[in-house]
């Protein structure tokens, strides 16, 4: 069982959060240990073991970044020990944003934020109508590609903004 399938949702890059919200709180309710105190070992098992998959399934799903990267695993196209190769273009065009990192002077900093922030909104714009129109039934290994690219992409470039002391969320 998926965390979709636990919190009766569907497979989706951007998760109802009113939804899953519900649907955790009745999960919370459901497998409260109060309510399994006087069953069997097994059925208190089960109880905890759900409860403790409802925890963990809402922090992924409620993190769109998160949320991405678990429909790639599901989809079998995510591994947590991938080595995975970013285009040469676009590491080229990091090295030299990284050159704001080197730099002392305070412009030229701000001027690398800047680009930098404006880089991840380009990211998210090249994906956004795949992750936006996603539908689990049609969805292609191709589009599902690009959305991998765009979660490495943008992964790499929250490392740098994050060394840069401005980290924040434009995309979404």
């Amino acid at each position: 069982m998926n965390y979709f399938e636990l919190f009766e949702l569907p497979v989706s890059l951007i998760v109802d959060q009113n939804k899953l919200s519900l649907q955790y709180t009745a999960l919370k309710q459901k497998y409260h240990p109060d309510h399994f105190a006087n069953a069997g070992k097994e059925e208190q098992s089960e109880a905890l073991e759900k409860s403790a998959l409802a925890d963990k399934g809402i922090e992924i799903l409620k993190d769109p970044d998160n949320t991405i990267k678990y429909v790639l695993e599901i989809k079998g196209l995510y591994a947590e020990e991938e080595n995975y190769e970013l285009s040469p273009d676009f590491l080229m065009e990091m090295a030299q944003l990284n050159k704001g990192l080197h730099d002392r002077d305070i412009l030229n900093i701000e001027e690398a934020k800047t680009k930098a922030f404006q880089l991840e909104k380009n990211l998210y714009h090249d994906v956004q109508h795949i992750i936006d129109n996603y539908n689990d039934d049609t969805i292609t290994e191709g589009q599902l590609l690009q959305v991998k690219d765009y979660y490495y992409r943008k992964k790499y470039l929250q490392g740098i903004l994050e060394r840069l002391g401005g980290m924040r969320n434009i995309a979404r």
